[in-house]
């Protein structure tokens, strides 16, 4: 999945659908990810989660998956991330 944008991402933090603010800390715990993944997306240094990721981000911050996120497959191949956050295998 491709994050639409990482000012939204910010925005949605900031009030989430409950009207409540979410640390980048509580974010990562919900989507079961190290909370430097969630650091990246904010400032747009990455651009990628995968698929439950995005969807346990979406879920916590009370929006639509589709509102934050971009679906990736054949026709809208995910950008390549930067080499230094790749993942090694």
């Amino acid at each position: 999945m491709v994050l639409v944008s990482p000012d939204l991402l910010r925005q949605l933090m900031e009030r989430t659908g409950d009207g409540r603010e979410v640390s980048v800390r509580d974010l990562a715990d919900a989507a079961g990810c190290h909370p430097s993944k969630i650091g990246h997306l904010r400032t747009g240094e990455r651009e990628t989660a995968g698929e439950d990721e995005a969807k346990a981000i979406a879920k916590r911050l009370g929006v639509d998956l589709l509102v934050l996120w971009i679906p990736t497959g054949r026709a809208n191949p995910a950008p390549a991330e930067p080499e230094h956050l790749a993942v090694a295998v």
